[in-house]
């Protein structure tokens, strides 16, 4: 099936898309500042640019969206109908760049915690920053 916009449309519309700063981010930023951690954005340095990286716990945190990772079994990660095969690409070419950077980061000693965008809506999100907590002391 083909696209509904025009390419010039799509391109925008693509280019609108943030990668860095994201709600679901900032959340779980603000949250960890105001419990004392202290971190560092999107070291460079280290396979995958981790979203937030804690330094004194050797500890990375990746903040990702449930569609544009292929979360399983989520009601927010659903294939889309048109141009299924390249979204199909673009979704299981993110989830082997996780997990290679996974693999790198583990190999360098680094504990690495995924939040789910999922697990930071207003039901869930109590229970989240808690587990965070204890996952990052343990």
């Amino acid at each position: 099936m083909a696209d509904v916009h025009s390419k010039e449309t799509r391109s925008y519309n693509m280019s609108k898309i943030k990668g860095k700063n994201t709600k679901p981010e900032m959340l779980v930023r603000k949250f960890l500042f105001a419990n004392g951690f202290r971190y560092r954005l999107h070291d460079k340095k280290l396979p995958g640019k981790p979203d937030i990286v804690l330094p004194k716990y050797k500890t990375v945190i990746f903040v990702h969206g449930c569609f544009w990772h292929g979360h399983e079994g989520c009601k927010y990660f659903v294939v889309p109908k048109t141009r299924t095969e390249w979204w199909l690409n673009k979704i299981n070419h993110n989830i082997e760049n996780d997990k290679k950077s996974n693999i790198a980061l583990q190999n360098e000693g680094w504990k690495i915690i995924i939040i789910w965008e999922c697990q930071l809506k207003k039901t869930k999100v109590e229970n989240t920053f808690i587990q965070l907590i204890q996952e990052i002391k343990q």
